[in-house]
């Protein structure tokens, strides 16, 4: 397989991240790849042939990443290709699962696991067994929307009952749901709970990651969900220790958007860079559990970091989503503190660059645990010394509720070149600095 300056990925997998499977797509390091993503929860959710919640792309091979390294990867853009999106909070249906409705989908009528599905109609019985027409969707809503967009991708506002239903009718057009997917359009529930809300749009990647070193459900391989495979009754159950193997590429930060960077761990030869679950917007938490779900077009650039070995991802985010505290010192505050420095004799002041450390586990006390340690080993410091310098030049902000969070602090340069990282971290500040 011979790497490419650029490849072109139009196609997902079965929900499945198996580091087994032969990588069909490779990028030289510095390289660039350009996909077009399928929405992203829940219409994998109602496609019980999906068996990881999302549908994300394949994975690609980048050219001399080793395990043990890191590979930075670069978000140059992010666009909406979607007309219209539903979304909202989700219930299972009992009945139509073996032990994880996400993973394990069976037809409540003929038994069969992962079966595939044709659509009849719309709304929430929409969705039918193809082996015996038992109406088979494994989620239903608790409250929802469909949500159409304009032209500009700017602004979102929900629908009402009559509009709901057009869209319902012509699902995979209005999603624009790429040509390899086999998702059925959550769309085709014609939701309409609250007609008229306004929205704005600022897109991101709710996937965005490298391979781990066993098999993982797309959208368990984090330290939240993938505490539903703990000794669970399907293919895919793990022990917790196996849980550690785990990359965190379905993090939902909303701060994973054009611009920023996302530096993550290689655990399989290669990397296995994969991407998918494009939200138009989404405030941290994700509160209702789901956001509004898009197909769009993303292209990233990746850089091998040779012998930087990373735990779980670590993101350089754009400017502007810096917490207040983590943004760089501007020319006067330096001056103003050098003022200071002098009058108490202290002979030299830290340069310092904000990063921010992924942390993810069963709740958020766990998640905020974990992104401390991750800190601490990455930099060989304390975790107090983590604690104390994420309290008073950063923060720690939710990702995605229950079990997804960012450290997010200033680093001392010195840190920050000996682990490799010194110029990529400063040249995404460059014009702040």
């Amino acid at each position: 397989m011979k790497a490419k300056q650029t490849v072109y990925v139009n196609e997902f997998t079965d929900g499945i991240l198996d580091p087994a499977r032969k990588m069909e797509y490779a990028v030289k390091d510095g390289g660039y790849i350009i996909a077009n993503t399928t929405p992203g929860c829940w219409g994998p959710m109602i496609t019980p042939a999906l068996k990881g919640g999302h549908e994300v792309t394949k994975p690609v091979y980048v050219e001399g990443a080793e395990i043990g390294d890191a590979i930075a990867i670069h978000l140059k853009s992010i666009e909406v290709t979607s007309i219209a999106t539903a979304s909202g909070n989700d219930k299972p249906v009992d009945g139509r699962f073996n032990g994880d409705p996400f993973v394990a989908a069976k037809c409540p009528g003929c038994g069969t696991v992962n079966p595939e599905t044709i659509i009849k109609g719309i709304g929430e019985k929409a969705v039918h067994c193809k082996n015996c027409d038992k109406d088979i969707t494994p989620f239903t809503f608790t409250h929802a929307y469909t949500m159409a967009f304009n032209d500009k991708k700017t602004v979102g506002i929900t629908l009402n009952k009559a509009a709901a239903e057009q869209v319902a009718k012509d699902g995979k057009s209005y999603m624009a749901t790429p040509e390899n997917s086999i998702q059925n359009p959550i769309v085709t529930f014609a939701p309409y709970q609250m007609p008229g809300t306004i929205a704005r749009l600022r897109p991101f990647l709710g996937q965005l990651g490298t391979t781990p070193s066993r098999p993982f459900p797309d959208s368990h391989n984090a330290g939240d969900f993938g505490q539903f495979l703990i000794n669970a009754p399907h293919d895919y159950a793990i022990t917790k220790e196996e849980l550690g193997e785990r990359t965190d590429g379905h993090m939902d930060i909303n701060r994973v958007r054009a611009g920023a960077i996302v530096i993550c761990p290689v655990k399989v030869t290669g990397g296995g860079v994969y991407l998918g679950d494009m939200h138009a917007m989404q405030g941290d938490g994700e509160i209702a559990g789901h956001t509004t779900d898009v197909a769009g077009i993303v292209s990233l650039q990746v850089n091998v970091l040779k012998g930087v070995k990373v735990d779980g991802p670590i993101i350089v985010p754009v400017y502007e989503d810096l917490p207040y505290l983590a943004k760089p010192f501007t020319k006067e505050e330096k001056e103003r503190a050098q003022v200071l420095a002098e009058h108490w004799q202290v002979a030299e002041l830290e340069e310092m660059l904000p990063v921010s450390f992924v942390g993810s586990g069963a709740d958020l006390n766990e998640a905020t645990t974990n992104g401390l340690e991750r800190a601490a080993v990455f930099f060989n410091i304390p975790v107090p010394e983590v604690m104390n310098r994420a309290t008073i030049n950063g923060s720690i902000e939710i990702g995605r509720h229950p079990g997804v969070v960012t450290v997010t602090f200033l680093v001392p340069e010195s840190y920050l070149k000996q682990k490799h990282i010194l110029d990529l971290v400063k040249h995404q500040y460059m014009d702040v600095l």
